[in-house]
């Protein structure tokens, strides 16, 4: 029986910009008594279906944007005789889809790292369940992924995860649902471990890929002294404590590395946090700043942000305090206007932000604004490719509408044309080269250049264009850039780089089982 992970992708680039955690977490979490299991990013390359076998185990991690890739991988590798197992974000939502269209044996919920042991012991005797689920799991069981499977000069960013979880309750997203509101914190030793790895295999560009890097605000602190809440103070206190103590270590790396990371605005008051990440070369941040108006702030659960003067302010205070930040706007909220889209180009000018995302309100699995849409669509008897609206993700990408939720004053045809205008006067080179001066040197100004354009191509077929010769083109460029850039991020490996003082070079109990068969345990390859 071999074991093979898949992240499945209908677009393969030849080269990765973040390598896909989830993967090599879960190759961890593969007990050694089953060998090495074969790890596939379709990013990069498509399976070969000739390397599956009869009895092969076969997990596939899914969300909603590559489930039906997921899906035909699932039925290819289930015709060919193997276990098919499948877990993520999407399979947790919707676990019957995967067993109907997807030839699914088995779906998993939740935190992979501890109960895929059990779900691969299982189909070594007798077969797997149908459904597993073990719930979040603590900060000291996520495991570190197997980087030493990873294929040598794929991916431009090495990624590293510190704490999962989101307070937030945004209505556009689900992390808080899938992953809570409760942040957990792995321990900063296991953190620099793996990101001394990382660096001794030539990586010097890491994201730390967390939900929310900035889980305790000044905020939180200050309601939990008002209302003298000893326990919950003590609780956020340490909890801080341990972001600080995280930040420290990663400055004692060497100093050509840089760190990115997803934060919330509330970052911009806390300076202290801000110095400290900029201490640690925390580099660049994505922040949602999702809307310039307080209207459509509020529409997205989101009042703990800011508009207007205001949030210039605060996005100004990020560079100033040596941290370079990526917004994320929604277009097509019920509030926008015409002007709102050149308001946006304007204060992203204004409050020098380095690089932008700019999506359209899209109702995603999970989230709130998918429910309220799901509610109203009940009786809309409209179907493409056999499946309602409601259901998107299983069309085929040329199928599937260009906006989903109608809007109250514009057509979806103006909104698409207007944040197609702004993607364009953002990534236009003049604007993009002007920003590059956010780096120093020749070397690294190119590489910002190149990974903008890059940034721009891979989000082509976000919902701006989706008809499938754009895809490709988008796919084209994508795949020529990515090598010269891969190459500009690329440093020297250092393999005898030593752990920062205090860090051990193995954590204790390395190699033991990774689960007590009946232990609870939960799976969703992240």
């Amino acid at each position: 029986m071999r074991v093979h992970l898949i992240n499945p992708s209908h677009l393969s680039f030849g080269i990765g910009v973040i390598t896909p955690r989830w993967l090599y977490v879960i190759a961890a979490a593969t007990p050694r008594t089953f060998g090495d299991p074969v790890v596939v990013d379709e990013t990069l390359e498509q399976i070969d279906p000739t390397q599956i076998q009869a009895g092969d185990v076969v997990g596939i991690g899914i969300h909603s944007g590559n489930a039906l890739r997921g899906y035909e991988v699932g039925r290819m590798a289930r015709e060919r005789g193997a276990s098919v197992i499948f877990g993520g974000i999407h399979a947790s939502l919707y676990p019957e889809e995967a067993y109907e269209l997807g030839g699914a044996h088995a779906t998993v919920k939740g935190d992979g790292d501890v109960v895929w042991s059990k779900v691969l012991a299982d189909c070594s005797n007798g077969g797997p369940q149908r459904f597993y689920d073990g719930g979040h799991i603590e900060g000291d069981q996520f495991l570190p992924a197997r980087w030493d499977l990873m294929p040598r000069n794929s991916y431009m960013w090495a990624s590293v995860q510190t704490v999962r979880g989101c307070p937030k309750h945004c209505s556009f997203c689900s992390v808080w649902r899938t992953d809570g509101q409760r942040p957990r914190q792995r321990a900063s030793d296991t953190v620099i471990r793996e990101v001394v790895e990382l660096r001794r295999m030539g990586f010097n560009y890491i994201a730390l890929a967390d939900d929310n890097f900035y889980p305790v605000t000044l905020e939180d602190l200050r309601l939990a002294e008002q209302k003298n809440d000893q326990p919950r103070l003590a609780e956020l206190r340490t909890m801080r404590a341990e972001r600080f103590e995280l930040m420290a270590r990663l400055a004692e790396l060497p100093k050509g590395m840089v760190f990115f990371t997803q934060i919330t605005m509330e970052a911009a008051e806390d300076l202290e946090f801000l110095d400290a990440m900029h201490k640690a070369r925390i580099k660049g941040a994505l922040v949602g700043v999702e809307s310039v108006t307080e209207e459509g702030l509020k529409a997205v659960f989101k009042d703990f942000n800011c508009a207007g003067e205001k949030l210039v302010r605060r996005l100004r205070t990020f560079r100033e305090h040596g941290v370079h930040v990526l917004g994320s706007f929604i277009f097509g909220l019920p509030t926008d206007r015409p002007d709102t889209f050149e308001a946006t180009v304007a204060l992203a000018d204004e409050a020098g932000i380095t690089m932008a995302q700019f999506v359209l309100l899209t109702p995603f699995p999970g989230t709130v604004d998918f429910q309220r849409w799901e509610k109203k669509m009940e009786s809309d008897p409209t179907r493409i490719a056999g499946f309602p609206l409601t259901r998107y993700w299983l069309m085929p990408q040329a199928l599937r509408p260009k906006m989903y939720m109608p809007h109250p004053t514009m057509s979806g045809d103006e909104i698409r044309q207007r944040t197609q205008g702004v993607w364009d006067s953002f990534y236009r080179l003049r604007a993009v080269w002007k920003r590059s001066r956010c780096v120093k040197t020749l070397r690294n100004r190119l590489a910002f250049t190149l990974m903008s354009k890059i940034y721009r191509q891979m989000y082509a077929n976000t919902g701006i264009s989706t008809d499938s010769a754009r895809v490709n083109r988008a796919a084209t460029w994508t795949r020529w850039l990515a090598k010269p850039c891969r190459r500009l991020f690329q440093a020297a490996p250092m393999p005898e780089l030593q752990m920062p003082a205090g860090v051990s070079e193995k954590p204790i109990g390395l190699g033991q089982p990774l689960i007590q068969l009946g232990q609870p345990a939960e799976t969703s390859p992240k």
